[in-house]
């Protein structure tokens, strides 16, 4: 019924508004949405382009489940390869070793947890959730907690770490890294004078109100804004928009040619490591993880890193470049309005 009432309004269509999943559905309902939308338009050879967020078996792109927790994992990644940025944050060094607390073990929250507990090294020492949260200073598995939440319907009883009924308190704690990735305003006037975090990234949809804004502002914490943070969700629905739109899943036409090419070099490697002998030898699982060409969840990895980074450079260049922008949120909102006053111009409107 849902998707009928958005088709028969004409919310929906492949060439204009492409609606993407939100809080509350999954791949199911986009199936759903997509199949109606096909039944009632028999002969729209881009049917499947009507929605995104589809499971694969219909449409769907490989990757777009963790995206937008993968792109807060990328726009961590490249907010720390500028000390610049991590000292006016009051922090130092790279990512690993950070300690991270999460608001909300959702589907942003625990993609955005597990990537970067375990290919970046941080620790996570607080979750917050709907019937409280979990806190250890020595660091908490957020498989095991997930695990927990599906048995048992929450975090109440897990015993790796101390439980609060008082959830939000546990946003006050002292961290690194602040990521609320659930509800909005969870961060408002009233509890912002006590927020410890020095970074905080909006995995959520405005997690932090106005107020809170400019009073964090002046304590000097850095905020890496949602309408960019948390963009790895609707990037990758674009790359599922194009692959449904070109007919052809990504990796489709290079990989097996990547994989000849990978080939002609191994064997010239093997050549030189048996003339060498024990004097150079490559790795044994060299050649298991550079002999295959890329697939389509590289590739899609590979297009939503490229473009966490280079906004997150357009964003920082306006905030370094400019005495009156004192913020990244302020940064995000001057390179996008002036690319699409740019467009504009381009048109001569």
């Amino acid at each position: 019924r849902f998707a009928y009432e958005l088709i028969k309004r004409d919310l929906i269509n492949p060439a204009q508004n492409v609606p993407a999943p939100d809080m509350g559905t999954s791949e199911r309902e986009m199936a759903w949405i997509a199949d109606q939308y096909n039944r009632m338009h028999t002969t729209d050879i881009n049917a499947r382009a009507c929605v995104t967020g589809k499971p694969l078996n219909g449409g769907g792109i490989a990757g777009r489940v963790e995206a937008t927790g993968r792109g807060v994992q990328y726009a961590l990644r490249e907010f720390f390869r500028h000390p610049e940025d991590v000292a006016a944050a009051g922090l130092e060094g790279g990512l690993e070793g950070k300690r991270v607390i999460v608001q909300g073990l959702g589907n942003v929250g625990f993609h955005a947890a597990s990537f970067l507990c375990g290919e970046d090294g941080v620790k996570l020492t607080g979750i917050i959730e709907r019937d409280g949260a979990l806190f250890n200073p020595e660091g908490i598995d957020c498989h095991a907690v997930r695990d927990w939440i599906v048995k048992h319907g929450g975090v109440a009883g897990f015993p790796d770490a101390t439980h609060t009924a008082a959830g939000d308190a546990v946003l006050e704690e002292d961290c690194d890294i602040l990521i609320p990735a659930a509800l909005e305003g969870v961060i408002h006037r009233g509890n912002a004078e006590r927020i410890r975090a020095p970074l905080i990234i909006e995995a959520a949809n405005g997690p932090v109100t106005a107020a809170a804004d400019e009073i964090l502002r002046r304590r000097g914490t850095v905020i890496i804004p949602d309408m960019y943070a948390n963009a790895g969700g609707v990037t990758v629905s674009y790359f599922e928009w194009v692959k449904n739109l070109s007919h052809i899943r990504f990796g489709r036409m290079q990989r097996r040619q990547e994989e000849t090419r990978h080939e002609l070099i191994l064997r010239e490697l093997e050549r030189l490591d048996h003339m060498l002998g024990d004097a150079w030898s490559l790795s044994p699982d060299f050649k298991k993880r550079y002999l295959p060409g890329a697939d389509e969840l590289e590739l899609v990895r590979s297009g939503l890193d490229d473009t966490m980074r280079t906004a997150y450079q357009a964003m920082r260049e306006v905030w370094h470049a400019r005495e009156d922008v004192a913020d990244l949120r302020t940064a995000a909102y001057l390179v996008s309005i002036e690319r699409v006053a740019a467009s504009y111009e381009a048109k001569g409107l």
